[in-house]
């Protein structure tokens, strides 16, 4: 088994530091404990913490023991990685400001429930996932294997698919024609491409 630099002096404090920054705002989201009954959920929530979790388990296990999938210049890898980790986590609070009490691990929709059209919200519909990509994105990158990366997020196009079909379903259900306008004028993930 080869080592990774994200368990090797200097870089495993960098990497640690920054997962526990990074994901501690996640583990509060999924823990928390505040959430009503969530009848609309689908089970999306559990299917994303164990899709996810399933995901980023392969990756380490992909970098420690398929090292023939390594990318070449590892040490660039890992910062680019921690780079798209930050991103990908301060992209995740700005969704959590702009929906505020909206934002849950769970698809729960109250009867007030209105479209949020803040910040990132005006031009997608789910930036939070967007988000939630990136910052995997950059995890599997600074293990600088190709394959860990394409497991990852192909899991995580599994859980977030899935999850978005549930998702736009029971607002579509509660809020109807102001959901649907939204919709039409916003693209799912990446602003004017899909």
């Amino acid at each position: 088994m080869h080592r990774l630099l994200v368990s090797t002096w200097p870089y495993a404090p960098v990497f640690w530091a920054v997962m526990v920054w990074a994901f501690a705002p996640e583990a509060r989201v999924i823990h928390g404990g505040h959430e009503p009954t969530a009848p609309d959920d689908a089970h999306s929530k559990q299917l994303i913490v164990v899709g996810q979790g399933l995901g980023v388990f392969a990756a380490f296990a992909i970098a420690l023991r398929v090292p023939s999938t390594a990318l070449a210049h590892p040490v660039a890898w890992f910062w680019v990685g921690i780079a798209v980790m930050i991103a990908g986590s301060l992209f995740r609070r700005h969704c959590r400001r702009m929906l505020g009490r909206s934002f849950t691990g769970a698809v729960i929709v109250r009867p007030d429930h209105v479209v949020i059209e803040r910040g990132a919200y005006r031009y997608v519909r789910h930036p939070s996932y967007t988000a939630g990509t990136i910052l995997l994105l950059g995890l599997s990158l600074t293990l600088a294997n190709w394959l860990s990366v394409v497991v990852l997020l192909t899991l995580v196009a599994v859980v977030y698919g899935y999850r978005v079909a549930v998702e736009e379903r029971a607002l579509v259900t509660s809020i109807g024609e102001p959901y649907r306008a939204y919709m039409s004028r916003t693209t799912r993930f990446v602003p004017f491409l899909f």
